[in-house]
């Protein structure tokens, strides 16, 4: 725990340094804010699951749960190895992956601010998407943005470790995103996909990343069971891929750069 207060009190003022590039990472995850609009126009002119209200609800809180899960470890972790700072970092009583989530963490803590203030703003522009989650809900919807978090965090540190092999694992995670683009409910919510394509993409990590917390937090019915528990094991998965790539890529590596 001192290690871990440590961590994020010094990553935290490192983050405060720069509040301006802050409040443009903020700011360059607002495609939802900008989905929203055009989702709760086809929603009154067309046949649609969803309400526009709904529409306006669900896309906001996709932004929010955005904001809380954006990773870069694998960008880290790359420039890490290729430019030989690892070896900096293994000669410290501590694993990169904790040292990472710190900085994540702290970063999340300084953006706060910024996303609540686009938050507000866009509560002016779209009074539709004002509403209060019942508490219930509200928590449940907190916890799954948390073990979103995580499960994202794992999956691109278990694809960051493909450094070790490749030194462009950035490429691998491109490919990631896009799938995450269209998968994860950022684009479009699942109610809209097709029955089979939606079928098929509950079976993915990805829908668990943004649309199950999302949909929660908007007051939108989901099936919590069993989407926690194929949330869960993609997690575990995840982090016992990253454990062992980890070990075996470290006999690999050999300090370029240091």
């Amino acid at each position: 725990m001192r290690k871990a207060r440590t961590l994020l009190s010094v990553y935290l003022a490192y983050m405060l340094e720069y509040r301006a590039e802050l409040f443009l990472w903020a700011l360059a995850g607002a495609l939802p804010l900008i989905l929203m609009g055009v989702w709760t126009e086809a929603a009154r002119g067309g046949e649609f699951p969803l309400s526009p209200g709904e529409f306006a609800r669900y896309f906001l809180m996709v932004f929010l749960v955005r904001q809380a899960t954006v990773v870069w470890v694998v960008w880290e972790f790359e420039r890490d190895v290729v430019e030989g700072r690892l070896s900096f970092r293994l000669l410290r009583p501590l694993d990169p992956f904790f040292d990472h989530l710190a900085a994540h963490i702290a970063e999340r803590l300084a953006r706060l601010p910024f996303v609540v203030l686009l938050t507000l703003l866009f509560f002016a522009l779209f009074p539709e998407a004002r509403f209060l989650p019942e508490p219930g809900a509200f928590l449940l919807g907190l916890g799954l943005t948390l073990l979103a978090f995580l499960l994202r965090y794992t999956m691109q540190y278990a694809t960051a470790m493909l450094t070790f092999w490749t030194e462009r694992a950035t490429s691998v995670e491109e490919v990631f995103f896009l799938l995450y683009l269209f998968l994860s409910g950022t684009i479009a919510p699942l109610e809209v996909f097709p029955e089979p394509l939606r079928g098929l993409a509950l079976l993915t990590p990805f829908p668990y990343l943004v649309y199950l917390p999302a949909a929660l937090l908007a007051g939108q019915k989901v099936a919590l069971f069993p989407g926690l528990w194929v949330m869960l094991l993609w997690g575990v998965g995840f982090l016992l891929l990253s454990r062992l790539l980890w070990r075996l890529g470290l006999r690999r590596y050999s300090g370029q750069g240091a």
